[in-house]
């Protein structure tokens, strides 16, 4: 059974951190990219990153470069997503999603994800 288990969300000041995690089990990780998604109240699902497990290429979509950050750990089958000055408009219920590297073409886009975790809130105050 596949799963994607999300954790470290949190409560933060805006300039604060969070580093969100999603642990992985059920396929074989190495074949597969882990995607960063958010969604706030009334928003459409965004592509915030992506990460290839197989060379660690990576992608962020342009309103967190500089800011956050993707990696993964093989070995422990996580990703992590370490999200650096933090704005209140990166509040969202932040989804882990996995999909295999082969069949990828576009990496923000939530339809080409197979799986998906149940996600964690972000809240970030002024």
């Amino acid at each position: 059974e596949v799963q994607l288990v999300e954790s470290g969300g949190g409560l933060v000041q805006a300039g604060g951190s969070l580093r969100l995690s999603c642990a992985a089990s059920g396929f074989t990780f190495d074949d597969y990219a882990i995607g960063w998604f958010r969604q706030a109240p009334g928003k459409e699902r965004e592509g915030v990153s992506c990460i290839r497990s197989s060379d660690g290429s990576t992608y962020y979509a342009d309103s967190v470069k500089g800011r956050f950050t993707i990696s993964s750990d093989n070995a422990k089958n996580t990703v992590y997503l370490q999200m650096n000055s933090l704005k209140p408009e990166d509040t969202a219920v932040y989804y882990c999603a996995a999909t295999a590297i082969a069949t990828l073409i576009h990496p923000n886009r939530p339809y080409e994800y197979e799986y998906w975790g149940q996600g964690t809130q972000v809240t970030v105050s002024s």
